[in-house]
């Protein structure tokens, strides 16, 4: 398996497995939606994509979506590991692994200060992997969510 970078070249690579992505947590798959928000991220260097390729056919494996923000407190920066989902018939593979071990070598390389995630209560799964990884469970703060509409 290779990790690299996805450039606006991967669009098309990449948007099936996005979409599959948003309807695994309830979304509607609005592939063109879906490819133009991609698009926009990677135009606007708004987001950090990394691909997870098959060696012997380059077959998408999973991918990660990293965005930027920053802490106050330590002045650095922090990157939000938002996005991570990995295909079907590539799980029990390690494909979460080495894309969040890469994710970590980058914010290592940008001189953050830490990497956030979230998953849901109930992914023990997830929650087994980040932990596998050296993430730990933030017992300090207690996060909210404000609705501003009613899409996800």
């Amino acid at each position: 398996m290779r990790i690299i970078q996805a450039t606006l070249e991967h669009l098309d690579l990449l948007t099936p497995l996005f979409v599959k992505y948003r309807e695994f947590y309830g979304a509607l798959p609005y592939p063109d939606s879906s490819r133009a928000f991609l698009e926009k991220r990677l135009r606007r260097k708004e987001s950090v994509i990394y691909l997870a390729l098959a060696d012997a056919d380059d077959k998408l494996m999973g991918f990660c979506q990293l965005y930027p923000s920053f802490s106050s407190l330590s002045l650095k920066r922090v990157w939000i590991l938002n996005d991570i989902y990995v295909a079907e018939d590539a799980r029990r593979q390690l494909v979460a692994d080495n894309l969040i071990r890469t994710a970590k070598k980058m914010a290592k390389d940008t001189h953050a200060v830490r990497m956030r995630v979230s998953t849901s209560s109930d992914n023990e799964v997830a929650q087994k992997t980040y932990e596998s990884i050296g993430f730990k469970e933030d017992t300090e703060f207690k996060n909210y969510v404000l609705p501003i509409s009613d899409e996800l």
